[in-house]
């Protein structure tokens, strides 16, 4: 298998640790979206990444296909067995790619539009679910002691993405949120090497 990624994309390295935590073995192909590669596009008619391509079976996206194809690979590693708990798990990792998705609108804002016409008010709407989304997080973290699961690594690369391109305005106020990531890493050792990267 082979999973089309960029550095910087949070949503590939959601997928790229779940992947390495679990030990299942996947090449990872760097892909630049803009220039619209043919194996982009023949595995994605969106166009987007990440793309986990398969010998022999369709490919799979978007972040969250993946995600529980990679659970059902690893026999349930992934999510937790119970229902509630796997429910929290899922509903953390929708809430931390909903951050994402905005504060990707926002990037998206300032970088493809002229100065003149960039919109102000858009941009605040967004930042102002980013915000709502944080002070839930920094009051609602998960429990980090044993076992990771799905939503975890959708945390760790939300957070990753945040002091990639928000550096200095994010964790002011929110010390738990700030110093997660510690405990992340007790248990996913690998994290500094795949998180966000430009």
């Amino acid at each position: 298998m082979k999973l089309l990624y960029s550095p910087a994309s949070p949503y590939s390295a959601k997928c790229r640790m779940a992947a390495r935590h679990l030990g299942i073995a996947v090449e990872e192909v760097r892909t630049d979206t803009n220039a619209e590669p043919a194996e982009l596009l023949d595995n994605n008619p969106l166009g987007k990444i990440p793309v986990l391509i398969r010998d022999g079976a369709a490919p799979i996206y978007d972040s969250v296909a993946i995600m529980h194809f990679l659970d059902r690979e690893s026999e349930g590693a992934l999510y937790p067995k119970k229902p509630e708990k796997r429910t929290d798990a899922e509903v953390l990792e929708a809430l931390c790619d909903g951050i994402t998705d905005c504060l990707i609108a926002i990037i998206y804002e300032r970088r493809f539009r002229p100065e003149e016409k960039i919109h102000q008010g858009w941009i605040d709407k967004q930042w102002n679910k980013v915000v709502r989304g944080l002070d839930h997080l920094e009051n609602n973290l998960p429990k980090t002691e044993k076992k990771l699961h799905g939503g975890h690594f959708a945390l760790a690369a939300l957070i990753g993405y945040l002091d990639l391109r928000f550096a200095g305005q994010w964790a002011e106020g929110r010390p738990n949120l700030a110093a997660w990531p510690e405990k992340f890493s007790a248990l996913f050792p690998d994290h500094a090497g795949m998180k966000p990267a430009a």
